[in-house]
């Protein structure tokens, strides 16, 4: 029986399904981040790329043992009370294996389809409330101001330890302490360096599942025995952190005015990446040799994360893998 999700466990390592990894490697390499030993798989529902839910369920299928989580589903692009189905069933069919990551969504796939709200903290803050009750089995909340599910009850509901934790993908300071109200904890985006975690977990406070809060983190990743290698491959993985929507992820950091220097004097993101020094480059990715990807990875742990989840640099593939697994915990 998997171990519930009440007090979730230290020192996770999970690893990023590619959006753009070919449908003929979807499987396998699910089955192959299983094999090497990461605990975790997440896979992402980016407009125009592949659904969430329906990768998540195959992936589940498809494996055995490792932890899944869906990093994000858009609250305003998914009615709460058939997302709530959705999940309830996966966590019925594949208890304690499921983590479910709802966010903001990017504005601007958001408006395209006609989804961003007006009040998008009030939308995600009423979204995840109800969320968690109907995976509890519990009637819906009072219809709030987009939310609409009251007195709804789902008949089909995992057992009390496999209902999955709701963590907030969300960046912002504001959104980041209503996930103090309202979820499980957080989903940081990459960059998540340690001073990042840091100042995410103050934001936080106390949070709905009380004092052991799920904090997953994203970060660009590559191992090799050549660091100059691995830091070279994770710099495409690091192109757009200069841009304006990171700035709560480098505002903790004690280069941070340095940093945007240099994006101002850079021309666009490639060159901004390519020309950063190699120790900015270590603070805001997990790359090296494998013992400096492992250090990196435990620095996330000591600043909070329960969950390191390695996102491959370079061409995704199975076979991908096997460099990242160099990096992961040793364990007894």
């Amino acid at each position: 029986m998997p171990e519930p999700h009440a007090l979730p466990a230290r020192g996770r390592v999970g690893v990023l399904l590619p959006r753009d990894l070919p449908v003929r490697d979807v499987l396998p390499y699910a089955r192959r981040a299983e094999e090497l030993g990461f605990e975790q798989l997440w896979v992402v529902e980016d407009l125009g790329w592949r659904g969430g839910i329906a990768q998540a369920a195959t992936v589940l299928a498809a494996t055995t043992k490792i932890t899944v989580g869906v990093g994000i589903l858009p609250a305003g692009a998914r009615n709460v009370c058939f997302a709530a189905m959705e999940l309830a069933t996966l966590a019925q069919l594949h208890p304690g294996r499921l983590i479910a990551g709802v966010g903001h969504g990017m504005p601007g796939w958001m408006r395209q389809a006609g989804a961003w709200p007006a009040g998008p903290l009030t939308l995600i803050k009423e979204y995840a409330t109800a969320l968690r009750r109907l995976l509890r089995g519990e009637p819906g909340p009072a219809d709030g101001r987009y939310v609409r599910c009251e007195g709804v009850v789902l008949t089909e509901t995992p057992a009390t330890e496999a209902v999955p934790p709701v963590v907030l993908g969300v960046r912002g300071p504001r959104s980041q302490a209503a996930a103090g109200e309202v979820a499980d904890g957080l989903l940081l985006a990459e960059p998540a360096a340690p001073a990042y975690v840091t100042a995410s977990l103050h934001r936080l406070g106390p949070t709905a599942a009380g004092k052991h809060p799920e904090i997953i983190t994203y970060d660009a990743a590559a191992v090799d025995d050549d660091e100059e290698a691995a830091l070279t491959r994770v710099r495409a993985g690091l192109e757009a952190i200069g841009e304006p929507d990171r700035a709560a992820h480098i505002d903790p950091l004690p280069f941070a005015a340095e940093l945007r220097a240099h994006r101002a004097a850079c021309p666009d993101g490639r060159e901004f990446a390519r020309t950063m020094p190699a120790a900015w480059v270590r603070e805001l990715s997990i790359a090296g040799t494998p013992d400096q990807a492992r250090a990196a990875i435990d620095a996330r742990h000591a600043a909070g994360a329960t969950g390191v989840v390695l996102a491959p640099a370079g061409p995704a593939a199975p076979a991908s893998l096997d460099a990242l697994a160099r990096a992961l915990p040793r364990r007894p």
